[in-house]
């Protein structure tokens, strides 16, 4: 069996954790923070786990993380 190629995209945005969750981190933070209060811009920095439904294909995309 050959080997399987890594999404690029895909490598730069989940990771995996030891129990097998995809880990991501959360939208809205790269840009136009000013209107954004600091209440939500912290709130954006904690990671988040993808939901189940995706799991299976992201995991898909990196299977060797």
């Amino acid at each position: 069996m050959p080997k399987l190629k890594t999404h690029s995209g895909a490598k730069k945005r989940f990771s995996l954790t030891k129990s097998g969750k995809v880990k991501r981190a959360r939208a809205y933070k790269s840009h136009i923070l000013t209107k954004k209060d600091t209440k939500r811009t912290r709130r954006l920095r904690t990671t988040a786990y993808a939901d189940v439904t995706n799991v299976e294909t992201v995991k898909k995309m990196i299977p060797y993380k």
